[in-house]
């Protein structure tokens, strides 16, 4: 996407509370200089947390539930029919928990981004905080990276380790993490907005602002 001329048009897709998308509303609310700017949030549950913050910020919303379609593919079609009026140039998901197939990303080829609860590759799919705990690691984080048709296994763009105390809960380090979560993801959002992310197969270089 280039690095001038009018702000990249996000969609941002969630499945919860949208903590990850309140995050990036703030970010680009606050840095005139981000690059981008959230045009529509979408979600697969018509109870999703994120639609609320959506309105708030007098961001568009379409809710295209899952359990309306007998497949997956169905869903996607549907859910590409409710996002194209808004002509995203990308999309962030956010606690999106749905796997997205190639007839969903080859609309924004390299232009998809994810945030997960570990350090990629260890850790991949819903529960990530738990089986870090169950597994006994001392240190887990968080990852961005580019999706691709497996479950949190694109390219990596960025990560950050957080260290796991003794007495930490799922909750306690799903907590410090999604602090984390919270300043890396708009960091990413805004590099590849800028035309700061350069994919050479699976390695990404983000070059600096400016």
């Amino acid at each position: 996407m280039p690095t001038s001329g009018p702000p990249s048009r996000l969609a941002v897709l969630v499945s919860g509370s949208g903590s990850n998308l309140q995050a990036l509303l703030d970010a680009t609310a606050a840095d005139p200089g981000f690059g981008g700017e959230v045009v529509v949030v979408g979600t697969d549950r018509e109870d999703a947390g994120g639609l609320a913050r959506a309105r708030d910020a007098g961001v568009a919303t379409v809710v295209q539930p899952f359990t309306d379609h007998a497949e997956r593919s169905d869903f996607e079609r549907a859910l590409l029919a409710d996002l194209a009026p808004f002509e995203p140039d990308a999309v962030v998901l956010a606690g999106f928990m749905r796997i997205l197939s190639s007839t969903f990303l080859s609309a924004w080829p390299d232009r998809v981004l994810n945030t997960h609860p570990s350090l990629l590759p260890a850790f991949r799919g819903a529960h990530a905080v738990r089986e870090a705990l169950d597994h006994g690691v001392k240190v887990t984080g968080c990852t961005v990276h580019l999706v691709d048709e497996q479950v949190d296994h694109g390219p990596i763009v960025a990560q950050e380790p957080v260290p796991v105390r003794d007495d930490d809960t799922v909750t306690s380090l799903h907590r410090r993490i999604q602090t984390v979560e919270h300043r890396l993801l708009p960091t990413c959002v805004a590099a590849l907005c800028q035309g700061r992310l350069h994919l050479d197969g699976r390695h990404v270089r983000l070059t600096p602002p400016g």
